[in-house]
Order: structure tokens, then C-alpha cells, then sequence
């Protein structure tokens, strides 16, 4: 497509990230995947070791002409917490860090920017600690991981007592920014 652009961020728990953002109009494909660290194509069972280096992502195909990486930032900034290093939540490690993964420069500056904002309009209230840095590798999930929260839903109680609140909350904030059924 003429239009798309690719994202990538890494808001701790992918299948979380995965969820909210698949319910984004002019969001056409959200990978989760692994980004930032040393390893070649990492597992799930190394990335949990923690000395990987590589953070938990989703990469994120848009159309620009229908939704804007900006707006995806300010998604990114309010659907989860970017004050809190190597932590979302019960989810602990540095496969859980806050980061932004830029393509070019021109989303470089932007996320900048963005996180600049953010931090002066106290989102939250404490200090953003984001990673941003250049995209150097990424690499998809295994299988099982993709589409986690639509294939699994509430049979899983991190699905039931985490995904799910985080993806109605996101609703609420970004209603008219969602795919219409």
C-alpha cells in the first residue's frame, strides 16, 4: 500500500499491546514480536531470561492517510505505563520496558517531541522513562503469541484480569478512533 508506515513499540506485554491496537482504524497488521536486543532471532523462553536485551514489541502496519503515527503516539502514551523501567505492572524485567523503536528520523523526532509533551501535560505523575531508540533488528513472535488475546480471550486469566480491562479502557479513551464493526 502507498500509504503504510510501520511502527513499532514495545508497551510491555505484547498481547496487550497487540489487542488495543488491533481495534485502531487504519491499522492494517500488529505483529508481536522481539526488538532492541543482541540475540539473533530470539525465543520467548530466551527473551524471559532477561539477557537477551530485546524488549517485548508489536510492529504496527498503518495507513498514514487514515491514521497518523502521532496519534499512534499519544495511543501509545495512554495505553500503558512509561513511567515505570522494566515494569508493567506484576510483569517485571527488561522484555517489559517502555520503548519506542523508530524507522526514520522524521519518527524519531516525533517521539521526542511526543514524550516531551506528554511528560509537560503529566499524563501521568511521574517522570516518562521511554526507550527511544533506533529500530536494529526485530523479529517476529512464535505463532502462539500472535493474535493471543482474540484466540484466547478469557480462558486465560491474565487474558481475563489484565488484557481485557486495558483494551475496554483503551476503548473508552480512543472511541472515535476505532474500527467500526
Amino acid at each position: 500500500m502507498e500509504n503504510t508506515q510501520i511502527a513499532t513499540f514495545g508497551t510491555g506485554c505484547f498481547w496487550c499491546t497487540e489487542a488495543v491496537f488491533n481495534q485502531v482504524n487504519g491499522i492494517q497488521e500488529v505483529i508481536s514480536g522481539y526488538s532492541g536486543g543482541h540475540v539473533e532471532n530470539p525465543t520467548y523462553e530466551q527473551i524471559c531470561s532477561k539477557t537477551t536485551g530485546h524488549a517485548e514489541v508489536v510492529q504496527i502496519a498503518f495507513d498514514a492517510s487514515i491514521i497518523s503515527f502521532e496519534k499512534l503516539l499519544e495511543m501509545f502514551w495512554r495505553s500503558h505505563d512509561p513511567t515505570t523501567p522494566n515494569r508493567q505492572g506484576n510483569d517485571v524485567g527488561p522484555q517489559y520496558r517502555s520503548a519506542i523503536f523508530y524507522h526514520n528520523e522524521e519518527q524519531k523526532s516525533l517521539a521526542e517531541k511526543s514524550k516531551s509533551a506528554a511528560d509537560l501535560a503529566k499524563i501521568w505523575p511521574d517522570p516518562i522513562v521511554t526507550e527511544i531508540s533506533p529500530l536494529i533488528n526485530w523479529y517476529p513472535a512464535e505463532d502462539s503469541h500472535q493474535k493471543y488475546f482474540e484466540r484466547v480471550g478469557t480462558r486465560n486469566p491474565y487474558c481475563t484480569f489484565v488484557v481485557g480491562p486495558k483494551v475496554e479502557k483503551f476503548k473508552k479513551l480512543f472511541a472515535a478512533e476505532l474500527k467500526k464493526d
